[in-house]
């Protein structure tokens, strides 16, 4: 990157090998609001091998979730949602940040990024803003929106485009053992969602290397049109074990 980074907004660009990638920053080792904040913009070109830089952010924003969908027109939209920015300090001493409840979306045009517009509070007064992992289920066909989801410990939530909110869509069936990670994915029209049974955690797998078990694989796999869940068990195609909290996931065709 022209620009070192970390907890930033990151989203693939369909049919047109490129990543982008906005704001981000580090953390302090102590004081975790302390850290920085950036609001530079980036775009690779995977074929070119090179990084180009994008209008910025239109403030600071670290800790933001990014991905893209189908705008009005041929174009496509990169969507930045959450994360923090400016800190205040409690009691005039420990830093604490501040959360947006809002979004920015730039239209993505063939010679380059557009401007950045706001989008308001998705949270209404009073309640818990969510940055879970989302995924978005688009028509093929093209004739219905795109359907975004979050999940968010173990519910689903929909984004509401016309309203600009997010409401609960179902929450998990079955849920795992205390601090499970979960992966959340889209393939054909439906959401995955994975967890790792009878395995070693990545930092117990750190203090003991002699368990070589890689555990077996659960998704939950629920249908949005048709509201429905359904589930399947697979052994792990890896001897070590996964960390589905920092594994990169994505579907591929065949």
């Amino acid at each position: 990157m022209i620009s070192p980074r970390g907890s930033f907004a990151c989203a693939a660009i369909p049919s047109a090998d490129q990543i982008i990638v906005a704001g981000g920053g580090s953390r302090h080792t102590m004081f975790r609001a302390a850290g920085s904040r950036i609001c530079s913009v980036e775009r690779y070109d995977v074929e070119k091998d090179q990084w180009e830089a994008l209008d910025g952010l239109p403030r600071f924003r670290a800790g933001c979730v990014g991905f893209t969908v189908r705008g009005d027109g041929e174009e496509r939209e990169f969507w930045v949602m959450g994360g923090y920015g400016d800190s205040r300090t409690v009691s005039g001493v420990f830093p604490v940040d501040e959360y947006y409840k809002d979004a920015l979306v730039m239209e993505l045009k063939g010679n380059g990024g557009g401007k950045w517009r706001e989008i308001g509070d998705m949270w209404g007064a009073g309640e818990r803003p969510r940055f879970g992992k989302i995924v978005v289920v688009e028509d093929e066909e093209g004739g219905n929106p795109p359907a975004i989801f979050m999940l968010d410990d173990y519910d689903i939530l929909r984004y509401n485009m016309d309203l600009n909110r997010w409401e609960k869509e179902c929450s998990v069936p079955r849920r795992a053992a205390c601090r499970t990670s979960f992966g959340f994915i889209v393939l054909n029209g439906e959401l995955h969602v994975m967890t790792i049974v009878n395995g070693i955690d990545s930092t117990e797998t750190r203090r003991s290397r002699q368990q070589k078990r890689a555990g077996t694989l659960f998704m939950q796999i629920y249908h949005p049109r048709k509201k429905s869940w359904r589930s399947l068990i697979t052994k792990l195609p890896f001897r070590q074990p996964l960390d589905l909290s920092s594994t990169v996931m994505c579907p591929i065709r065949l």
